[in-house]
């Protein structure tokens, strides 16, 4: 231990500020919409799994005992089939600004790299044989780097590794450098998985536009919390999950969007059924769809896809910029405990300071942080753990207080002593 534990006058300040922070935040209703929100529990990992909506429950028995139990396979006719687009219109609406007709629900984010990354990929090479390079920073989700490793072993193209700090992300210089003629796609993510670090999603997919290349957006760790502006900012491609800050529940499946644009060049690889041009006509030979439907391989995952939607209408309600303004909020009320708290017992910030240049998350780095994010998950506090030495704090707007926020951060500094080294 390297000091002695916060003077009262100052825990009476944190309180304070943490009492006025939620009395004047315009968002502070929307908690109580999520089950166990009430509870004790200190929930630090909005940014893996968020929180049910308690209007959950009711939406999952209307539809066993109605919709599916009632009307069964009707249901296709009558609404299923096209819930992949009308919920992924709504998550390009309300979350990452895109016009309707680009965005749909399918398969897992992995699945969906996949078939982005490919179609992106062999349409470039396709046109420019010289184009083989697939771009992507070391430092990136590993499902991400695993995949474009994948892909290029497949295809016989390499791969352009971009060296980033851990506290950190990709920067446009750091891009500019990476790409050239050689480049056939950019795989981003626009919040760093590890740091929390904000990309400067317009200026980074403007740079490989300039170099000829197309951009693949992972928005996994945005979605939901950070303004995404896919149109605006000339995205070509991009996926995200929808169980982290759209609430989905474990495992519900992916979203993808692709821009109008390259709708009818790119063939994505996994060609199914439901992808098919003429889906009932089970035809001899696979002809793709046009529009988004092509990106869609196997039958829509309906019963997941069902929960996202009691999150989007509260996005709707709230607005995006809202939430990214309390998401700001948090995160920098952490990163002040921290300083009064964590500070002094080694415990360094691992995000970026400048809380324009951060996501939804702040890492607190310490060689003891192993052990503190096992105990705190004893003590219902739950953070996770990244290497190396990260204990991750991920905030979810809509669900949090700052009440709960000082309360995990006091459980973090009191572990913190407990394991110190």
């Amino acid at each position: 231990m390297t000091s002695e534990p916060m003077t009262a006058l100052h825990a009476a300040e944190l309180d304070a500020a943490a009492s006025a922070l939620d009395a004047s935040d315009p968002l502070r209703g929307f908690r109580d919409r999520f089950v166990g929100a009430e509870s004790a529990l200190v929930y630090f990992d909005g940014n893996s799994l968020g929180r049910p909506p308690k209007a959950t429950a009711a939406r999952l028995a209307t539809f066993v005992e109605q919709e599916w139990g009632g009307r069964l396979i009707r249901g296709w006719d009558e609404s299923w089939m096209e819930l992949p687009f009308a919920i992924g219109d709504e998550i390009g609406r309300v979350a990452i600004g895109a016009a309707a007709g680009q965005t749909v629900i399918a398969d897992s984010t992995t699945v969906l790299l996949y078939k982005t990354l490919r179609a992106a990929f062999e349409a470039q090479r396709a046109d420019d044989p010289a184009r083989v390079e697939i771009v992507v920073d070391r430092d990136n989700f590993p499902t991400d780097r695993y995949l474009v490793e994948g892909i290029a072993r497949e295809t016989g193209g390499t791969v352009r590794w971009i060296e980033v700090p851990r506290d950190g992300g990709v920067e446009p210089e750091t891009l500019r450098a990476a790409v050239g003629p050689a480049t056939a796609v950019v795989l981003l993510s626009h919040v760093a998985y590890r740091s929390g670090h904000l990309a400067d999603a317009e200026t980074l997919t403007r740079i490989a536009r300039d170099a000829g290349a197309l951009t693949v957006w992972d928005l996994c760790h945005s979605a939901g919390s950070v303004p995404v502006h896919a149109d605006d900012w000339g995205f070509d491609l991009a996926v995200g999950c929808t169980y982290k800050y759209l609430n989905g529940g474990p495992g519900s499946p992916a979203f993808v969007y692709v821009a109008e644009r390259h709708q009818a060049a790119l063939t994505q690889p996994v060609q199914g059924w439901m992808g098919a041009a003429d889906v009932f006509s089970m035809g001899p030979q696979y002809a793709p769809a046009a529009g988004m439907r092509r990106f869609l391989s196997g039958t829509p995952p309906i019963v997941g896809m069902l929960v996202m939607q009691d999150t989007l209408g509260m996005l709707a309600e709230a607005g995006i910029a809202a939430v990214r303004e309390k998401s700001l909020a948090l995160t920098s009320f952490a990163e002040r405990v921290s300083d009064a708290l964590l500070a002094p017992l080694g415990v360094t910030v691992a995000s970026p300071r400048d809380r324009e240049r951060r996501g939804g998350h702040v890492t607190l780095s310490h060689p003891a942080m192993r052990k503190v994010t096992a105990d705190l998950w004893e003590q219902d506090v739950i953070p996770d753990y990244r290497d190396p030495d990260g204990l991750r704090i991920g905030l979810s707007p809509l669900s949090t207080s700052f009440a709960e926020t000082l309360a995990g951060m006091r459980a973090v500094e009191a572990s913190v002593r407990r394991h110190a080294i």
